[in-house]
């Protein structure tokens, strides 16, 4: 696996996590201020789009984890 679907599975995971716990519809509602967590994400995809800087990324790299 590399350092690109890490980080798409990474990000995916935390947007549907953030969702069930943050949307008063869902099973595992817990609070609304677990949308912030989507909001992060969101921002972050944005950043690492323009500046191409990703931190898991560079900790994947570190790690040992091929370059995707």
């Amino acid at each position: 696996m590399t350092t690109d679907r890490i980080v798409h599975i990474v990000a995916g995971a935390f947007v549907l996590i953030s969702l069930a716990l943050g949307v008063q519809t869902s099973p595992f509602f817990v609070d609304a201020n677990w949308l912030w967590l989507t909001v992060f994400v969101g921002a972050n995809l944005m950043q690492s789009g323009v500046t191409r800087f990703c931190l898991l990324e560079t900790l994947l790299r570190r790690a040992g984890v091929a370059q995707g």
